[in-house]
C-alpha cells in the first residue's frame, strides 16, 4: 500500500507537469478570444490582434513545448525521441566584405546568421510536426493528464461545502484522484512517440546531410594529412638527405687531400643518415603503426601503452582481425585519448578496455585525471568525434570536474 500510494503521488505530480507542458498554447487561444471579445465585435480591427496572437505564440511556443514534452518522456520512460530539426550551415565572409548563410548574401554576420535562422526553420519539415503536435497534444495527452488534477480540485471543493450531497460528490472525486494518478501521465509517451518523432523523409534528409558533412570533414582530413607528410618531409628526412649529399660530395674531394677531414664527414654522413632512417620511420608509424598491420588492434595498442607516460593497463576481448579502416581508427582514437590524459588532464594512471561483441567494437578509455574534458570545435576530441562518424561510430564522453574522465568509443562492424 505505501508503494502503492508512492507511485500514485509520483503519478499525480507528472500528471500536472504533462497538463502544465501541454497547456500554454491552448491558454493563448483562450486570451486571443479574450481580446476579440474584450475588443468588441463592432471595431473593424478587432480580429487582428487575436490573429496575431494565435500565430505568433503558436510559432513562438511550438518548438520549447515540444523540447519539454522530449526531455519529460526521456526523463521518465528512458525513449528518446530525436529532435530531427535542420541545423544551420557555417556563415563565411566572402571576399567581397558580404557574408554568405547557404541561400543569400548580407552585409554583417548578425544579418546572415538571423536570415538563415528563419528560412531554416519555415523550410524545416520539423517545424510543422511541431505546430501539428500542439495542436493535437492537449486533446490526447493533455486531457487524460487533466483528470488527476482536476478531480482533486473537485474533492477539494467539495469536501469543504456543508451540504452532504457535495460532500458525497467530493470523496468519489478524491477517489477517482488517487485512483487515477499513476496512470494520468502514461499517455504522454505514445502520444510523443506517435506525432513527435522524425518522419522517414525528415530521417533521410538528415542522414543525407550527415553523410554530406562527414564527406567534406573527410576531404579536408585527407588534405591536411597529405600536408603535414608533406612538411614532415620537406624538413626532416629530406633536408638531412640533402646534407648527406653535400657531406659524401665533399668527403670525395678531400678523400686525397684531408683523409682524416673526409673520414670525419662520413661520419657525420653516417649519423646524419641514421636519424634520416628514425624519422622515416616515426613518420610511417604516425601513418599506419606496423605492429597495427601485423600483429592486430590488441597488440598495437598494448605496444602504444608501453610508450604512454601513464600506468596503462590494457584490457582485450578482440577474437577476429577487423577491417583496417576501422583498426586504424580505433588506434588513433585511444592514442588521442592517452595524450590528452597525459597533457591535459596530468592524469598518471590510465585504463583501456577493448571488446568485440560481434556487431561493434567497444572502446573504454578511463583516466584518473583532473577532469573537465569537453568536445569543442576543432578540437582533438571534435575531430575524433568525426574521425568515428565517418563509421557510424561515436564518442561519448563524461568528465566531471576532479575527475575521472570516461570516453567510450562504438564502432558498429559487421560480424565475420
Amino acid at each position: 500500500m505505501r508503494q502503492w500510494l508512492a507511485g500514485a503521488g509520483t503519478g499525480f505530480v507528472r500528471a500536472c507537469a504533462v497538463l502544465a507542458v501541454t497547456m500554454p498554447i491552448p491558454a493563448v487561444w483562450a486570451a486571443a478570444v479574450a481580446l476579440g471579445i474584450w475588443w468588441g465585435p463592432g471595431n473593424p480591427w478587432s480580429w487582428l490582434a487575436p490573429i496575431i496572437l494565435v500565430c505568433g505564440g503558436t510559432l513562438a511556443l511550438s518548438r520549447p513545448v515540444c523540447r519539454m514534452f522530449r526531455f519529460l518522456v526521456a526523463r521518465w520512460t528512458g525513449t528518446v525521441i530525436p529532435a530531427g530539426y535542420r541545423q544551420p550551415g557555417p556563415v563565411t565572409r566572402m571576399s567581397t566584405g558580404f557574408w554568405w548563410n547557404g541561400f543569400t548574401y548580407e552585409r554583417t554576420s548578425r544579418d546572415a546568421l538571423m536570415d538563415q535562422k528563419w528560412r531554416i526553420r519555415w523550410r524545416d519539415p520539423a517545424t510543422w510536426r511541431d505546430l501539428r503536435f500542439t495542436l493535437i497534444a492537449p486533446f490526447t495527452a493533455g486531457l487524460t493528464a487533466a483528470v488527476p488534477p482536476v478531480a482533486a480540485a473537485a474533492a477539494v471543493l467539495g469536501l469543504s461545502q456543508p451540504s452532504p450531497a457535495a460532500r458525497v460528490i467530493g470523496v468519489l472525486a478524491a477517489i477517482a484522484a488517487v485512483a487515477t494518478a499513476p496512470y494520468g501521465w502514461r499517455s504522454a509517451e505514445p502520444v510523443a512517440v506517435r506525432f513527435l518523432r522524425p518522419s522517414p523523409a525528415m530521417t533521410l534528409a538528415e542522414r543525407v546531410d550527415e553523410l554530406t558533412a562527414q564527406r567534406a570533414d573527410t576531404t579536408l582530413t585527407q588534405a591536411a594529412e597529405i600536408r603535414r607528410i608533406e612538411r614532415d618531409l620537406h624538413d626532416g628526412a629530406q633536408a638531412r638527405l640533402v646534407a648527406l649529399g653535400m657531406s659524401l660530395a665533399t668527403a670525395e674531394k678531400l678523400m686525397e687531400t684531408d683523409p682524416a677531414q673526409a673520414r670525419a664527414l662520413m661520419r657525420e654522413a653516417r649519423a646524419g643518415a641514421a636519424t634520416s632512417l628514425t624519422e622515416l620511420r616515426d613518420l610511417v608509424k604516425g601513418i599506419s603503426p606496423p605492429v597495427l598491420n601485423e600483429r592486430g588492434l590488441a597488440d598495437a595498442v598494448r605496444a602504444l601503452a608501453l610508450d604512454s607516460p601513464l600506468e596503462t593497463t590494457v584490457t582485450a576481448d578482440v577474437r577476429r582481425r577487423l577491417d583496417p579502416p576501422l583498426e586504424s581508427a580505433a588506434y588513433f582514437g585511444i592514442a588521442e585519448l592517452l595524450t590528452n590524459a597525459a597533457k591535459h588532464a596530468h592524469a598518471t594512471r590510465a585504463r583501456i578496455t577493448i571488446t568485440d561483441d560481434g556487431t561493434g567494437l567497444v572502446v573504454n578509455v578511463e583516466d584518473n585525471g583532473q577532469g573537465g574534458a569537453d568536445v569543442c570545435p576543432g578540437g582533438g576530441l571534435a575531430g575524433l568525434r568525426r574521425r568515428l562518424a565517418v563509421f557510424d561510430g561515436a564518442l561519448e564522453l563524461t568528465s566531471p570536474q576532479g575527475g575521472p574522465t570516461h570516453a567510450r568509443m562504438v564502432l558498429p562492424c559487421a560480424s565475420s
